[in-house]
């Protein structure tokens, strides 16, 4: 014995809350995002306003709709399957994938873009999530089901 306190149960806690609120911080910016593009811009709006200015590129112009008018429906169900820690796995790539189709974008038309005013911190948040191990996340919909079903009577 080291006469030392035992911090781990701490440090899970610590570590839960931080997973928490960087998924909540995450999943907000996404589905607030997606829901203002599906319900306020619209879809079609969003393909006009983002998308039809790279009609100047090599990309034909069925996939700039096609992308373009998906983007706001993966945004709002990725970003809600993150901030409830629900199906984390889907949701992290559906906004991993929105995060690659933003900077290709931004690349195609400014190879200096500046990264750092919203993709970065998005990223970091994301790689932050990733790289800890799901049952870390304790505050998700995930974990609470998971361990709703491995107790007594609960579904196996």
């Amino acid at each position: 014995m080291s006469g030392l306190p035992d911090t781990s149960g701490r440090r899970a806690l610590w570590t839960a809350w931080a997973l928490f609120l960087a998924r909540s911080v995450l999943g907000l910016i996404f589905f607030m995002a997606g829901f203002n593009k599906v319900f306020v811009l619209t879809p079609s709006g969003h393909v006009a306003k983002f998308f039809l200015p790279f009609q100047d590129t090599f990309l034909p112009l069925w996939s700039l709709w096609a992308v373009g008018y998906t983007i706001p429906f993966v945004e709002l169900i990725g970003g809600g399957l993150v901030l409830l820690g629900w199906a984390r796995t889907l949701g992290y790539g559906l906004l991993g994938s929105v995060l690659v189709v933003v900077t290709f974008g931004h690349l195609l038309h400014n190879s200096l873009y500046p990264f750092h005013e919203h993709v970065i911190p998005r990223l970091g948040l994301l790689l932050l999530l990733l790289l800890m191990t799901p049952e870390a996340d304790r505050y998700s919909l995930d974990v609470a089901v998971a361990r709703w079903r491995r107790r007594p009577g609960g579904r196996s």
